[in-house]
């Protein structure tokens, strides 16, 4: 019998003292497939953590980083200097956003949000209005863990023990009367800018509610407060457009992307910035200059994957699949609400769904998200826990049959985990 290896790898966002034993190792992947080191076969219903949008395994990415790799492999962006890849991507990005825009790169989405905060407030800074400086967000948002995506987040434990933090503010995520109320009670002319996510998704995937991305357009117009969208998962086809926000006719001040713009090939992100507010930047030159950036930004082979991934996304049609199937997941899914033990089923704006549990199967089994999480890996299916709630986020390249195949995983875990809730 094999024994156990203690693991020095500190794995983000886990209980180490059961993981530090039991590490789940994969070592291949294809498509919609990955395989651990003992050769067993999962279907990938969360595409990783939500980014790998075109598949695993694509020679075509991995050409494109060979090449660039083998005659510049990096080099930094700060001051004047650049790259081929970068200006080409950062031209490609500019020319498919929803509104006119520069664009600056990062390494991550955590960084895209942390840019896209401090360029909210210096943007209020140098146009006279210094005291703009409040950052809001909703309840069960999630921007990242950096320092002010920790402020940002609507997730209660994702702020807890980490002492004191930037001030925001947090409104309830389905109200807009309540955002607008909170705006007036705080003072419009100190919030810099709202966060939003078009639809929630680490935070047990919430769609917006109808009516509430242009009603909430149309209040940050309104009172100048600039409308910051975090389409970090909801970018380059998981919501069947390029940046999500399209599915809704606005503008935003600032749109932060990352995941799938290079389906987490290699580790990249930025921030669409509106011409308005980079406007106070680039007027000419001895302007100010905007202190911040990353080592890696604008990562040349980065940008190259990025480039290759993109080039996938549209010549394979995964936008418009990824538009086609987002029903059929939640198809696929509804009939796990007959299960005692789930209190709703959510989707159908984009490909991803979740599946909540009742606060009765969570107060006799807290473990019981786990529970289903491990059942349907079990059956060969990789879902994620999400609070109350399993979550499914697929590559776009996923089949009808994997769909069913999806459900029926899921279906047997909740199954088992009735069972094991039964006196013995």
């Amino acid at each position: 019998m094999a024994v156990a290896v203690d693991s020095r790898f500190w794995h983000p966002f886990a209980d180490m003292g059961a993981v530090r034993r039991s590490e789940l190792v994969l070592v291949r992947g294809e498509d919609v497939w990955v395989w651990d080191r003992d050769g067993r076969r999962y279907l990938d219903a969360t595409a990783s953590l939500w980014y790998a949008n075109v598949g695993h395994g694509r020679a075509e990415i991995a050409d494109a980083v060979a090449a660039q790799m083998r005659s510049l492999e990096a080099y930094s962006a700060f001051g004047d200097f650049a790259s081929e890849p970068a200006l080409e991507l950062a031209e490609l990005l500019s020319d498919l956003a929803p509104m006119p825009s520069r664009v600056f790169l990062g390494s991550g989405g955590g960084d895209g949000v942390e840019t896209a905060a401090k360029a909210a407030r210096r943007y209020w800074f140098e146009v006279g209005q210094p005291e703009r400086t409040l950052l809001v967000s909703r309840t069960s948002a999630y921007h990242g863990t950096h320092g002010f995506g920790t402020a940002l987040a609507g997730i209660p434990a994702n702020r807890e023990g980490f002492g004191p933090q930037v001030e925001t503010i947090q409104v309830p995520h389905d109200s807009l009367e309540a955002m607008e109320i909170e705006l007036e009670r705080v003072g419009v002319e100190r919030v810099a800018g709202v966060f939003v996510e078009p639809v929630i998704g680490a935070g047990g995937v919430y769609p917006p509610v109808p009516g509430y991305i242009e009603g909430l357009a149309a209040l940050c117009e309104r009172t100048g407060v600039l409308l910051i969208v975090d389409s970090v998962i909801c970018g380059f086809g998981r919501l069947g457009t390029w940046f999500g926000i399209e599915r809704w006719d606005v503008s935003p001040a600032m749109i932060v992307f990352a995941k799938g713009v290079t389906s987490g090939y290699l580790p990249l992100g930025g921030v669409l910035i509106s011409d308005r507010v980079a406007e106070p930047f680039w007027h000419a030159p001895g302007g100010p200059t905007f202190r911040h950036g990353a080592t890696y930004a604008a990562h040349t082979t980065c940008c190259a994957a990025a480039l290759a991934n993109i080039a996938l996304l549209g010549r394979d049609g995964l936008l418009e699949r990824g538009r086609r199937l987002e029903q059929r997941l939640l198809d696929a899914l509804r009939p796990l609400a007959a299960h005692e033990a789930v209190a709703e089923v959510r989707g159908g704006v984009g490909l991803l769904a979740a599946v909540e549990l009742t606060d009765e199967i969570l107060t006799h089994r807290p473990d019981a998200v786990a529970g289903v999480v491990g059942h349907a890996r079990e059956r060969g299916v990789l879902v994620r826990a999400l609070g109350r709630a399993v979550a499914v986020s697929p590559p776009l390249t996923i089949g009808e049959e994997h769909l069913a195949q999806i459900a029926e995983a899921m279906d047997h875990a909740l199954a088992a985990l009735g069972a094991d809730a039964r006196p013995r």
